[in-house]
């Protein structure tokens, strides 16, 4: 995400996975929780109209303007004269297609046999390690897997389907209930990251956690 300084917007949106984030503060926060959830490399921000520097928490500002007055910031005056028209009937615009034309592709996402024929191509892991690691050849494991699938693939988060079937046997056979608790267990340990989307949960590794060497 560009670094951007005050009052900022940002928004992710996937239709694919039904997913809408929308946040909206000072940019460090905002970029703090970006990074969380896993998203730096997706998504856009953009400055606000209003200085919240010089807002209190009355929504006041410290000059005696309120929130309803004009912000100082606006820029020059639009010039319509400047604007191209481009009409176009409705439902026609290919929005995929357009972003392939200014060089931005849409991730693909791989399918489980793709991604377990990564993981075995690599070297085994160090097994994990620290108070909190329950099973820790399964952790090690697992973090390749999201490794190949963020770095590689573009995508932030995968569905516990998709994680079972690419790499069950890695994670000590585990599918199902049992496998939905391990992942869960890592999410409250703040080592994955939670995707809901329409039926299916998606799981994504914590920046923090997916650059660690435990």
């Amino acid at each position: 995400m560009q670094e951007l300084r005050g009052y900022i917007r940002y928004r992710f949106r996937s239709d694919d996975d039904d997913v809408d984030v929308l946040l909206e503060g000072e940019a460090d926060w905002v970029r703090s929780i970006v990074s969380e959830l896993g998203l730096t490399k997706v998504g856009w921000a953009m400055p606000m109209a209003v200085d919240s520097t010089s807002l209190s928490n009355s929504g006041f500002a410290s000059d005696g303007l309120t929130l309803d007055d004009k912000p100082r910031d606006m820029g020059p005056e639009p010039d319509p004269s400047r604007i191209p028209v481009i009409r176009r009937p409705i439902g026609e615009l290919n929005l995929a297609a357009k972003l392939v034309e200014v060089g931005l592709e849409q991730p693909v996402r791989p399918s489980p046999d793709e991604l377990r024929e990564q993981l075995q191509e690599i070297e085994e892991p160090h097994p994990s390690q620290g108070p909190m690691v329950k099973d820790p050849m399964a952790e090690a494991w697992l973090k390749e897997l999201l490794r190949i699938a963020v770095r590689k693939h573009g995508i932030t988060a995968i569905t516990t389907e998709t994680i079972a079937l690419a790499a069950s046997d890695f994670l000590g056979d585990r599918e199902g209930l049992e496998l939905e608790l391990f992942l869960e267990s890592m999410f409250r340990a703040g080592k994955l990251v939670k995707v809901h989307g329409g039926d299916s949960i998606g799981w994504g590794p914590s920046p923090a956690w997916l650059s660690s060497g435990l």
